[in-house]
């Protein structure tokens, strides 16, 4: 492991060269500022809220790639006083779907600071967020001696079709996508790595319901205390050294977990799900976008008697999705 460990650090070195700063303000971090990592493409029409949840939520940095956009996300983001972004028109699959960039941003720039990894899509939850920001919760992680906090990724959709209600610039996605699936996962534990696999909910449902085996993992270890040291191995799925994937009690109790909301199934869905399989540029020859697009021929509709409403982060504790631990 730590041999591999050095592997993908050096290989992120590598990949630094295929980066381009386009606004470079990292001089502006400080010691303890909160940061968060993210690549992106095309997503102008969800940065504006995207920007303003995780400001509000108390990030002071964002730090992001950007995939040869052409639809003015990368100026969007050049003239956020709080974002440093860097773009690249190098493919996205040889970067191992952005790890490799990103690896080497937190290298670089998130030696001993909370780093939140997530997508433009991907909206964190945690225990007491409506009343506590970020900065709590990584408070009570350092003085717990916890270094990574994990969260599954619970994707989110509407009642009908994902067409009905356009999504505007600005919006909560969960004002359309406030569904969701309260059961329907199934669990394992990575003999390799550590970590737990959680496959499921929606995707696993509708699109990949003849090899369920084959739907996205939904495990996700999104926000680490860094150090130059560590390297996400696949997506945030897992990181080396291994000892970052224990974020669960073996022994019958519960450690503190949160959730990510997934709004990827909105009204943009089946145009962004048609450009990505022509770019090919995901995982296993992009098998996901296969299924997603041939299953949107049909017209489906994730959302079925079973789904649960969103309300909080309490209502998803109670169904066991998600944990406070001993954080009172």
């Amino acid at each position: 492991m730590r041999i591999q460990r050095r592997r993908w650090l050096l290989r992120a070195l590598y990949k630094r060269r295929e980066l381009q700063p386009v606004a470079n303000r990292t001089n502006q971090i400080k010691r303890d500022d909160l940061l968060l990592f993210s690549t992106q493409r095309n997503e102008k029409i969800r940065l504006p809220y995207f920007l303003s949840y995780y400001r509000d939520m108390g990030i002071n940095h964002f730090l992001i790639v950007d995939n040869d956009s052409d639809d003015g996300s990368l100026e969007y983001l050049a003239d956020q006083p709080d974002v440093s972004v860097w773009h690249t028109r190098k493919g996205y699959k040889q970067s191992r779907f952005g790890v490799d960039w990103l690896n080497w941003l937190q290298l670089r720039y998130g030696h001993g600071h909370w780093c939140l990894t997530v997508d433009p899509d991907e909206f964190l939850i945690y225990p007491f967020c409506d009343t506590r920001p970020l900065r709590a919760l990584t408070d009570w992680l350092d003085a717990s001696s916890i270094k990574s906090f994990s969260s599954m990724l619970l994707d989110m959709y509407p009642k009908g079709r994902l067409d009905t209600q356009p999504y505007r610039v600005g919006q909560n996605p969960m004002e359309i996508a406030s569904w969701f699936d309260a059961g329907n996962y199934t669990m394992d534990k990575n003999p390799s790595f550590g970590n737990l696999w959680i496959q499921g909910g929606p995707r696993s449902r509708v699109f990949f319901r003849d090899a369920p085996e084959l739907s996205p993992a939904l495990n996700k270890i999104p926000l680490v205390k860094w150090d130059r040291r560590y390297a996400y191995v696949s997506s945030t799925h897992m990181l080396l050294p291994r000892g970052l994937n224990q974020t669960y009690d073996e022994w019958g109790g519960e450690k503190a977990s949160g959730i990510l909301l997934h709004a990827k199934f909105l009204d943009t869905f089946t145009a962004k799900a048609e450009e990505e399989l022509k770019r090919k540029q995901h995982y296993a020859a992009s098998v996901e976008y296969l299924a997603y697009a041939e299953s949107l021929k049909h017209d489906p509709q994730l959302w079925c008697k079973w789904s649960e409403k969103y309300i909080n982060w309490r209502q998803l504790e109670i169904l066991g999705l998600m944990s406070k631990g001993n954080w009172a």
